[in-house]
């Protein structure tokens, strides 16, 4: 009969301690995806199904009478050179490793930290047309897989998982609703988004738009769920009113403002063109994903952010202002 009593417990024990582990296990993914070893993030709420964001109708100013609005696609593919580093020259020039996470990069072919306005001039480039600006930004992982390659592991930080490939890349300027565009100075840098929005407690700086490819009336500054069969979009525009006189400046944004509403410069500074970089990426349906980002940031979407130096020549770079002002569609 003691015997009988025991296996008993034992058996109630199995059962107790099945049910315990598995409301353990579905309340850590309830918790929602965890990037990486020790690191928290992103966040349930950092998600949205793209059919619960309001559509929105094109809230793009009404052209006025001496609008520029052209517009020019630059070619520079979609990184198929495997164009990828943990360096932030407009950031942290100079200073190897210094974004703390991995950048993937279109156009000049030679960017690292240690570039210099030089060496850009004289590098390759993935552009077509010959331009040699460098455009870069964050690369986007998804949890579900393990990053095995060399550049999937080097940026530590809790930065891990699968780099997802850009599925297109389209390198764009746009003009200005309100005015005609100067051109761009040669290696002017910009900056766009913000990298510490999370902890920084103001989204002022955030940019970027994420959307799906079949609801383009849809965007939100999380990560959406997309429907089978679409494409994952991201966008990021970069202010467009250059103060006539820097290049950069010691906070990286002072030098270059986002317009007014309506398009309207702030005063002091004049209209450039518009530089505005959008993503397509390919994923299965449901798949958990994260932007790289400094550890405190947990991967939020909100810290998107790219960076470019325009390393165009003035002849290109007038090429691409006057076919703005002139309300063409170019291709360079």
């Amino acid at each position: 009969m003691g015997n009988e009593h025991r296996l008993l417990t034992v058996v109630i024990c199995l059962v107790l301690g099945g049910g315990l582990l598995a409301a353990v296990l579905g309340a850590s993914r309830a918790a929602g995806p965890q990037h990486g070893a020790g690191a928290t993030g992103p966040a349930p709420s950092d998600y949205v199904d793209i059919r619960d964001v309001p559509g929105a109708p094109d809230r793009a100013p009404a052209p006025g009478p001496d609008a520029s609005t052209g517009s020019v696609a630059v070619d520079c593919g979609r990184n198929e050179q495997g164009h990828y580093n943990e360096d932030n020259l407009v950031v942290s020039p100079g200073l190897r490793a210094g974004a703390h996470h991995t950048h993937a990069y279109v156009g000049n072919l030679s960017t690292d930290a240690m570039s210099t306005d030089e060496s850009l001039d004289a590098a390759a480039t993935s552009c077509k047309g010959g331009d040699r600006s460098t455009y870069y930004w964050p690369v986007l992982r998804r949890l579900d897989r393990p990053g095995t390659r060399p550049h999937e592991t080097s940026a530590g930080h809790g930065n891990t998982g699968e780099i997802v490939p850009e599925a297109s890349v389209l390198v764009e300027f746009r003009g200005n609703p309100a005015s005609k565009v100067v051109p761009m100075p040669r290696f002017l840098r910009g900056m766009t988004g913000d990298a510490v929005a999370h902890t920084a407690g103001s989204d002022a700086d955030v940019r970027a738009r994420w959307g799906c490819s079949g609801s383009p009336d849809r965007s939100t500054t999380r990560y959406p769920r997309c429907p089978e069969g679409d494409r994952l979009t991201r966008t990021l525009a970069f202010p467009s009113c250059w103060n006539g006189i820097d290049t950069s400046s010691a906070g990286h944004r002072s030098h270059l403002l986002f317009p007014a509403a309506g398009g309207v410069c702030p005063r002091g500074t004049f209209p450039v063109p518009e530089l505005r970089i959008s993503f397509t990426y390919e994923l299965p349906q449901g798949v958990p994903v994260a932007l790289d980002s400094f550890p405190e940031q947990r991967h939020s979407p909100k810290t998107d952010h790219a960076m470019f130096v325009n390393a165009m020549t003035d002849q290109q770079m007038a090429s691409v202002a006057d076919c703005l002002n002139t309300g063409r569609a170019c291709r360079i």
